[in-house]
């Protein structure tokens, strides 16, 4: 505990440390106020705030429920992150965008400027459709045209000045700032989740302890979770001796982490995108409504969970074969000079690569699959549903990917004003002559 006070206090003499902390922690204060402020024309009193399933509660969620309260901020980031998929899936088909991802710091700055352009015209697609479908005719407070061309303006701004503080927080703050919006609406709902379970545990259904086993499977769910985003298979590289001129470059051996799962949150949102599809199907067509349609519509069904877990799997050795290049590894390794011990360089080392990326998918998207469905594992077990989104999913993956991510960069800072703690200030700066002892020049 004392340990913990001191890393604390050295967080807080950092003077660059401390700036980017507050900066970060004012840019969430203006994104949680805009949260609860209400589009105009719409009434507050009228306005239906039920808590949102599915889909609609999964965008709730992300937003910090600003998408049940008609915020201007309703849509949040997801429109950017939509917008980021498409880039990112149109970088592995599309030649123009292979060739801007091979051109450096320039072709960056381009996809950038091109996700934000597509963002613009995700969100007014998305604005129009949040009013027509979202807002009640009774709720409305203006003419039906004047109110759906001014709340897609309003909601278009929004989501694109949240993008905008995002993109702040990661120069000027600390941690990737669209991961923490995310990470701070999710958190914003868990109180609400918390106490919403505790007052039914206490008003009947099982009292105290069942509610701190909960808690207690809820922190073995966390930890778990944090093992298999850490987890990595290091595959180690031996690089050549080279003499130039009396110095000698290379000899030393180094190592590829490879991480158990590569694919990150993305398998998760993919088969969920397409597990809302047969709901939707029986939404515009209540004719083609059947049972077997209908177990789709209910999380907690065994049809349901096989099938999202079966997807999971399968997206998971889809994203990582999309992302991580063994050809393209072994090319580089052998380019530098480099080699697997016992292993011969060029196709025979892309080969052995990807064996191993093989080996640890398969466990990896077994145990992703496991954490997806644990929500629908919880509500079975009778947990109230607001609580049951933290047991899993990807309101969990978010928020432990994204602490270890900023939990990260702290070290970082921590550790580099260490390496310069040599001085009492903690700055690197000249030292007096004469405070030296030594001459005046």
């Amino acid at each position: 505990m004392k340990k913990l006070f001191t890393t604390l206090s050295n967080i807080w003499k950092i003077d660059d440390l401390r700036a980017r902390i507050l900066f970060t922690l004012l840019c969430l204060l203006v994104y949680r106020i805009g949260s609860f402020i209400v589009l105009p024309g719409v009434d507050h009193n009228t306005l239906q705030t039920e808590a949102k399933e599915g889909l609609l509660g999964l965008l709730n969620m992300f937003a910090g429920g600003s998408f049940s309260r008609a915020s201007i901020f309703a849509l949040g980031v997801m429109p950017y992150i939509s917008a980021s998929i498409v880039v990112q899936l149109l970088g592995i088909a599309v030649p123009y965008f292979q060739k801007l991802q091979k051109e450096g710091e320039s072709g960056r700055k381009k996809i950038n400027q091109l996700t934000r352009y597509l963002t613009l015209v995700i969100t007014a697609l998305q604005a129009v459709a949040y009013v027509r479908s979202q807002i009640s005719p009774d709720a409305r407070m203006m003419s039906e045209p004047l109110f759906t061309i001014s709340s897609m303006v309003i909601l278009t701004a929004g989501t694109m000045f949240i993008m905008w503080l995002g993109e702040k927080i990661t120069d000027k703050g600390i941690g990737n700032g669209i991961s923490i919006l995310i990470m701070v609406g999710i958190i914003a709902q868990l109180p609400f989740g918390v106490s919403s379970e505790f007052i039914s545990r206490m008003g009947g259904q099982g009292g105290l302890v069942p509610f701190i086993v909960e808690i207690a499977v809820l922190f073995l769910v966390v930890m778990f979770t944090i093992l298999i985003v850490q987890g990595v298979r290091k595959i180690p590289v031996q690089y050549a001796k080279k003499i130039v001129g009396n110095k000698q470059y290379g000899g030393v051996r180094q190592y590829i982490p490879l991480k158990v799962n590569a694919a990150g949150v993305m398998p998760i949102i993919f088969a969920q995108a397409i597990m809302f599809v047969p709901a939707t199907v029986g939404q515009f067509f209540p004719g083609a409504q059947s049972s077997f349609l209908a177990s789709f519509s209910d999380y907690t069904s065994l049809t349901y969970n096989l099938t999202f877990a079966f997807m999971i799997i399968a997206f998971t050795f889809f994203y990582t074969a999309i992302t991580v290049n063994p050809v393209q590894m072994s090319d580089d390794m052998k380019k530098n000079g480099g080699f697997v011990p016992g292993v011969k360089p060029g196709k025979t080392t892309g080969d052995y690569i990807d064996s191993v990326i093989s080996k640890i998918t398969l466990p990896g998207s077994i145990f992703l699959a496991i954490i997806a469905i644990m929500p629908s594992i919880a509500i079975i077990f009778g947990v109230n549903s607001q609580f049951a989104h933290f047991f899993g999913g990807t309101s969990l993956l978010i928020l432990v990917g994204v602490v270890l991510d900023t939990l990260q960069q702290i070290e970082s800072h921590l550790l580099m004003r260490h390496y310069d703690g040599l001085m009492k200030t903690g700055r690197i700066k000249g030292r007096s002559p004469v405070a030296a002892g030594g001459p005046v020049i």
